[in-house]
């Protein structure tokens, strides 16, 4: 066997078995679907808790090169952490999340990987809204990009019993964010009250998979005191050690939003 086939066999038994597992992880997801992840999980007790929990869900497309494949394919294995990480902050009790689902930057990818990684914030959405919670879709409802699926939840709403506020960056710009409010206001004074994302609070705890060490233009109004802990794993490898380091992380922090 030459060098050359040797190589071109082990490709295709890689490929093979990213592929075998993405069946796999469409499997868990119809199964998570059904029941809470936190149901399976013995969570720690922690002090004291951010109430709001900020994610940036970064790696997919590196993920996706890293097993063989190509980089649009990353973005459907991050669905399935995003209803983990939802189901074990209903447990642990964080009153607020939120999700950065793609940035009006993004959108200039080439079309696949715009397609796959709107798709997978459509889906995710709507995964969610099968459960518990007061749904937020926040961003540019002006451009063709923005999903039209969505658009019933850019107004707060509420399925089930609630339980936790769930917020979505979707198209979303910081400069659009803060744009809108001087499009929106004459008063000066009240330019943070009337920016696009006004609705969203304070964040508290910013997490960022994928090992880097920026926030991406998040919120930046409600950025500016957040703690950040960055994990250098890529999003479809989420684990719940992750979150839980995280908030291990967020005991040892002195809040003093400057004073």
């Amino acid at each position: 066997m030459s060098i050359r086939s040797y190589y071109k066999g082990l490709s295709q038994t890689v490929l093979m078995f990213a592929k075998l597992r993405a069946m796999l992880m469409k499997s868990i997801y119809s199964i998570l679907s059904k029941r809470d992840m936190g149901d399976f999980l013995d969570i720690p007790k922690f002090k004291r808790l951010p109430r709001h929990i900020a994610i940036i869900p970064d790696g997919n497309r590196r993920w996706a090169i890293a097993r063989g494949l190509e980089k649009h394919e990353g973005y459907n294995n991050g669905v399935i952490p995003g209803l983990e990480v939802y189901d074990m902050c209903v447990k642990i009790g964080i009153d607020e999340v939120t999700f950065f689902g793609f940035t009006q930057d993004n959108t200039k990818r080439p079309q696949i990987q715009r397609k796959a990684f709107v798709d997978a914030c459509i889906k995710s959405v709507q995964e969610i809204s099968k459960r518990n919670a007061e749904i937020l879709v926040i961003g540019n409802t002006d451009s063709n990009i923005f999903p039209k699926e969505l658009l019933a939840y850019t107004k707060r709403t509420k399925v089930g019993k609630g339980k936790i506020k769930i917020n979505f960056l979707i198209n979303y710009g910081w400069y659009w964010d803060l744009a809108y409010a001087f499009d929106n206001s004459s008063d000066s004074k009240k330019i943070v009250e009337n920016i696009a994302s006004a609705e969203i609070p304070r964040i508290d705890l910013l997490i960022r998979w994928g090992g880097r060490r920026r926030l991406s233009g998040m919120l930046p109004i409600q950025t500016v005191y957040s703690d950040i802990y960055v994990i250098d794993e890529m999003w479809p490898d989420f684990k719940p050690e992750h979150l839980f380091n995280a908030l291990e992380f967020y005991q040892e922090q002195d809040i003093t939003l400057g004073g």
